[in-house]
């Protein structure tokens, strides 16, 4: 073998490497992610426009699984409770144990303790109607959560149980996961902001869940697949051709 044959094996070796640890690197983020989202994360179908337009009939959503106890207002929510027929049913929660929810102040805006909530996610906003089509005021019991959906006009919610020993609201044992990101279809997909109209209110909004780190780690975790992969491919053919290029100028 030439010199030059086992100096390119030599500089090639280094990039060999660098490329296997990419490409295992890679992998384990890649997996990893998916694993770490099946383990946080529930796949849910949302069978009805009673949230659009946060989400709408036949989106796909990612919900994480939290307990009821770490609820807040603004959260978008799926629940199963026998009053709602055992089904999981997706609603925004608007109040907490203790407070009192009300509508509409004067310029026709939900509130939360006198408190005015600003609402951009709702449906009807666009229209400049009232936050509900009917007055209402609620009572919330400890331990319970009151819930609308974000269509008001299209949403069977909180306000239609109003008459029951609870004022339509369901304990937060109900919860099964929150509302992260809307997955399907491709066009809609994206994240569930957490409203900053209930963010003044008495222990705040929600944190983002870490839906975002996890798809973070899936993203380089590919990155590093597919360039680890690719040099792998392409650095044997650089090195053969630098090789032959070397030996050419020897012999000139």
């Amino acid at each position: 073998m030439s010199r030059a044959e086992r100096t390119g094996g030599g500089r090639g070796r280094p990039g060999r490497t660098l490329s296997s640890a990419a490409v295992a690197i890679g992998c384990v983020l890649f997996l990893g992610g998916f694993v770490w989202a099946a383990v946080l994360y529930q796949p849910y179908a949302v069978p009805t426009d009673s949230m659009a337009p946060t989400v709408e009939a036949g989106d796909r959503v990612l919900a994480e699984r939290v307990d009821g106890d770490e609820v807040r207002r603004g959260d978008v929510v799926v629940l199963l409770d026998p009053m709602w027929g055992n089904m999981p049913v997706i609603k925004r929660v608007v109040g907490v144990g203790g407070d009192t929810v009300e509508c509409c102040d004067e310029q026709g805006k939900l509130t939360v303790n006198g408190d005015p909530v600003d609402e951009p996610y709702r449906l009807e906003r666009k229209r400049a109607s009232f936050a509900s089509f009917a007055a209402f005021e609620a009572s919330v019991p400890e331990g319970r959560l009151f819930l609308l959906g974000d269509h008001r006009e299209g949403s069977l919610d909180s306000r239609t149980r109003l008459e029951d020993a609870n004022n339509g609201s369901v304990p937060r044992g109900a919860v099964t996961g929150r509302v992260d990101a809307t997955v399907w279809p491709l066009g809609r997909a994206g994240m569930v902001e957490r409203p900053a109209g209930f963010a003044g209110l008495p222990g705040g909004i929600s944190r983002p869940g870490p839906l975002g780190p996890v798809l973070a780690a899936t993203g380089v975790g590919a990155l590093l697949i597919l360039g680890g992969a690719g040099y792998g491919a392409i650095g044997p053919v650089r090195g053969k051709r630098a090789g032959l290029t070397h030996n050419g100028g020897t012999h000139g």
